[in-house]
């Protein structure tokens, strides 16, 4: 088990021109988030597919995924857990020193605490609620990831928490399924099948109420519509 618990960034935010930027050297297909929330230590475990940007131009790069104020837990690229030689941690980025040339899974779990968070930016804790804010960069304050807007995938997110605390649990996109868990927690499944960069995704989990109804479509689809 690797830790690694990353401090605040302190320097100001500097400036990215457009006769600067470059493609990603890798690019994320599609995500599978798992929430375990909790007010202090909540863990995350995400399951990523990646691959090669054809666009970069560059062959055995590195990959570098953002991350801050976070702890790792375990890496495992392809089911296989990484030995500490394999990869680096640094404040700010997770470093994957060779990744293979092909597509890949890489799955990391870490934990962050969001009660502590009080920057607003990430996953976070207000009035008891669980929330998100992951404009601009908020994204890798909730796991190690490509926090560029030019990197889209698709998202499949379980979220799972006490129920007394938060018994209404969103993401974005369709909810899949729902139940109860022992120990009175339960969970929550959404997915979004569209592609978007990681600064869209939401997730909020707390004592929320809502106006609901439907809305047949001109298919005779019926959708659930909740505000």
């Amino acid at each position: 088990m690797a830790e690694t618990v990353d401090a605040a960034p302190t320097a100001k935010p500097e400036a990215i021109h457009l006769k600067d930027y470059r493609p990603s050297d890798y690019l994320i297909d599609s995500v599978e988030l798992d929430f375990s929330l909790a007010p202090n230590a909540t863990r995350v475990r995400s399951r990523l597919k990646l691959r090669p940007n054809p666009e970069a131009g560059s062959t055995n790069a590195p990959l570098h995924l953002d991350g801050e104020l976070l702890t790792l837990v375990d890496i495992k690229l392809g089911g296989k857990k990484l030995d500490p030689s394999d990869f680096k941690v640094r404040k700010g980025s997770l470093t994957l020193k060779k990744p293979p040339q092909k597509p890949f899974t890489l799955e990391i779990t870490t934990t962050c605490d969001p009660e502590a968070n009080k920057a607003l930016s990430g996953l976070y804790r207000s009035s008891g609620n669980y929330c998100t804010q992951c404009e601009a960069e908020g994204f890798r304050r909730i796991t190690y990831f490509l926090d560029r807007p030019d990197v889209l995938a698709t998202y499949r997110v379980r979220i799972e928490a006490n129920k007394d605390e938060a018994p209404v649990l969103l993401s974005n996109g369709n909810l899949l399924e729902s139940g109860d868990l022992p120990k009175g927690r339960h969970f929550a499944v959404w997915e979004d099948p569209f592609r978007k960069p990681a600064y869209l995704f939401a997730l909020v989990g707390g004592k929320l109420a809502h106006v609901s109804d439907t809305f047949t479509t001109a298919s005779g689809r019926k959708v659930e519509l909740a505000i």
